[in-house]
């Protein structure tokens, strides 16, 4: 292992950069292609911050511990100590070879990541997520970073964030969960399966608007003033429905459709709750903005659960289209982005027996920043009941305050887990 020596202070928090190696240098060699398609743009990341509360060790023991473990992970994961390369025909490859990870570790000078909580936004939790832009030579980047948090207080933070060329949310949790298998055990339960993702199937698939429709309706009904499209502050709100809400909603909007077809699940009922509230924050009084759904492909693609890389695919779905859902191979910018996390195991993560991660966050980078995002996952400690359902929405700051005060959500009583107007801590 080797320790750059490179400091960094703000105003509460310190840190230190280091470099994260395997214990065994393995032979260079390429072991992934992957086209050219603008969506994954090596450039852009998947960010996840995991928190959790300290048992019995003190602080910056654990920490000792996680940088030891890691660098026995990594040796299960190298397509992530290697380094990005183009091919003659302008399609990047992986070179696995011991380049390694950088790993940040920062300390919070005061305060608990329980308090820290209560006062989070979107701006304090990516600063537990590192990330640097590639350099101008791909080579000597690297294309995963890991952060981990100590707070004075109690409690740590880990954040990790990679390159959507080569991780979606699913695989960024799943090594996470190997590093807390290796730190705890010794080992790792579920090893990655590494392989070229097959020829995906373009055929175009028919699903029923009338939910679509019944959507649509509601933009009628209380439409919302126009926001001003020059509005540049992003910002995350993060709301916990109950479980009894989320079954509520689903058989409400089956209801509504004449009870036809099979009901819809947590995901799509949310999805379009959410996709309603936010046409009407941007304005629209007859239409719905066009979405993008971002579906895990594992199962349709005939990928084993331990696949490893960006098995996520991208369907468009036009308000007003004769067929609303057709899948393609990228997005546009001005869409909005609906991520399915629900099958995600966010909270497996255990470093200590006994001591579960109490929040997750996702961050995407990339497409659909602009317009809006929308990610949907499973509730810390799994809130009431297996239905019960997070919801994180990205948006400019005065459409998702509109999306806060909509009736629709209002009406429903969620919990806020993270919102607007947060005090410094």
């Amino acid at each position: 292992m080797e320790v750059v020596s490179l400091m960094l202070t703000d105003k509460n928090t310190a840190y230190i950069r280091h470099k994260i190696s395997l214990r065994i240098t393995p032979e260079e060699k390429p072991v992934q292609s992957f086209n050219s398609d603008p969506l994954l743009n090596p450039c852009r990341q998947v960010s996840s911050a995991l928190y959790r509360f300290p048992a019995r060790k003190t602080a910056g023991e654990l920490t000792d511990k996680l940088r030891e473990s890691i660098s026995d992970m990594l040796s299960y994961f190298p397509m992530v100590t290697g380094r990005l390369l183009r091919t003659s025909d302008g399609d990047w490859t992986v070179k696995c070879n011991d380049a390694g990870l950088r790993m940040v570790e920062a300390k919070v000078m005061k305060g608990s990541v329980e308090k820290w909580l209560r006062n989070v936004d979107r701006k304090k939790e990516l600063k537990l997520v590192h990330w640097e832009e590639m350099f101008y030579k791909p080579y000597f980047w690297s294309t995963f970073y890991v952060q981990i948090t100590e707070f004075e207080g109690g409690g740590l933070a880990i954040g990790l964030s990679c390159t959507r060329l080569l991780s979606d949310p699913i695989c960024a949790t799943m090594m996470i969960k190997a590093w807390a298998d290796t730190t705890l055990i010794g080992e790792i339960t579920s090893p990655p399966l590494f392989r070229l993702l097959p020829v995906p199937n373009r055929n175009t698939n028919h699903h029923s608007s009338s939910l679509i429709d019944r959507h649509k309706s509601y933009l009628t009904s209380s439409p919302v003033p126009k926001s001003d499209s020059n509005t540049k502050q992003i910002t995350t709100i993060t709301l916990q429905f109950n479980q009894e809400t989320v079954k509520k909603l689903c058989i409400a909007m089956v209801n509504d459709v004449n009870g036809r077809g099979p009901g819809p699940t947590p995901f799509q009922a949310l999805a379009g709750l959410f996709w309603t509230c936010i046409s009407r924050a941007k304005g629209m009084k007859r239409g719905l903005v066009d979405m993008s759904v971002c579906l895990d492909m594992r199962k349709a693609l005939g990928l084993d659960k331990g696949f490893f890389g960006n098995s996520k695919r991208w369907d468009w779905t036009r308000a007003f289209s004769e067929t609303p859902w057709c899948t393609i191979s990228g997005c546009d910018d001005d869409h909005l982005i609906c991520v399915d996390l629900e099958n995600v195991d966010c909270y497996s993560a255990v470093f200590e027996e006994n001591v579960v991660p109490i929040r997750v966050s996702y961050y995407m980078d990339g497409p659909g920043v602009g317009a809006g995002q929308i990610l949907v996952m499973p509730a810390p400690g799994g809130g009431d009941g297996p239905e019960s359902r997070v919801v994180a929405v990205t948006l400019p700051e005065d459409e998702a305050e509109k999306v806060l005060e909509d009736s629709l959500i209002r009406q429903l009583g969620p919990i806020t887990l993270m919102g607007l107007n947060k005090n410094p801590n």
